[in-house]
């Protein structure tokens, strides 16, 4: 079959997917008509922007304004049990709609396409990935994985470490209180919330190690601090931490 061949009869299926079995943006309902196109258009992927202001060198929050990087008030009067977390970008508009769609509706394929955003912004800073042994998934309760069908942050995790090269570790860090969620918590009630409520198996898969722990969204903190605290508790030599997003 000659290559002009090949080219018509490719161009004719893919007319007749469009026709059959359209296929539409779950976002904004274009038609996805791309290669390579799948769940979420291009336009709806490129509208997303990572931020690029001032941040705190430690917890990672954004500022809002001009200014280089430096240490925000709370983490100058007590540093946090991770040594620094970043973000891609904040957690609204269309970056928030991928997320929230991302995790309610098991497309898997978003969170490896977030984690490739994520890695492509921040591949080359240091802080983040200088001396990572680690990767670990902040965990869901079993309950709660059950009832949502997959842990979001692990296949996040999944994918970066395989951007990395960097082993993934699964099951070593757990929750076992299925405390209700942190959405409509204020600070203190969050910090309370999740007291307790994670535990590391196999310390020895951890001790004298550099942890990299990801999640999806990063709010008040008080998850990332906590699960760091308790892998620094069980043997861990550094954590930091990495997010997708950050209301």
């Amino acid at each position: 079959m000659n290559l002009s061949l090949q080219r018509k009869i490719s161009s004719w299926t893919k007319l007749a997917e469009l026709i059959f079995f359209p296929s539409f943006c779950e976002l904004c309902s274009s038609l996805l008509e791309f290669p390579g196109e799948r769940v979420i258009c291009h336009s709806c992927w490129e509208s997303i922007k990572p931020f690029r202001s001032s941040y705190c060198l430690c917890c990672g929050r954004f500022f809002e304004g001009i200014g280089e990087p430096h240490f925000c008030q709370r983490c100058l009067e007590e540093r946090p049990p991770f040594s620094c977390h970043r973000s891609f970008g904040k957690y609204s508009g269309r970056l928030k709609d991928i997320i929230i769609f991302y995790k309610f509706n098991k497309f898997w394929i978003i969170g490896k396409y977030l984690a490739r955003r994520v890695h492509r912004l921040l591949a080359k800073r240091e802080e983040i990935w200088q001396g990572v042994d680690v990767i670990i998934p902040v965990p869901l309760h079993p309950k709660r994985e059950k009832k949502r069908g997959f842990n979001q942050a692990q296949v996040i995790a999944k994918e970066l470490a395989e951007l990395e090269r960097v082993r993934l570790l699964e099951g070593v860090l757990v929750k076992t209180k299925n405390v209700p969620p942190q959405t409509f918590l204020q600070l203190k009630e969050r910090e309370k919330n999740v007291r307790g409520a994670f535990h590391v198996k196999k310390e020895e898969e951890i001790k004298d190690r550099v942890v990299l722990l990801v999640d999806d969204v990063y709010t008040t903190g008080s998850t990332i601090r906590e699960c760091s605290s308790v892998l620094k508790k069980a043997g861990a030599k550094e954590v930091k931490a990495l997010t997708i997003a950050q209301a």
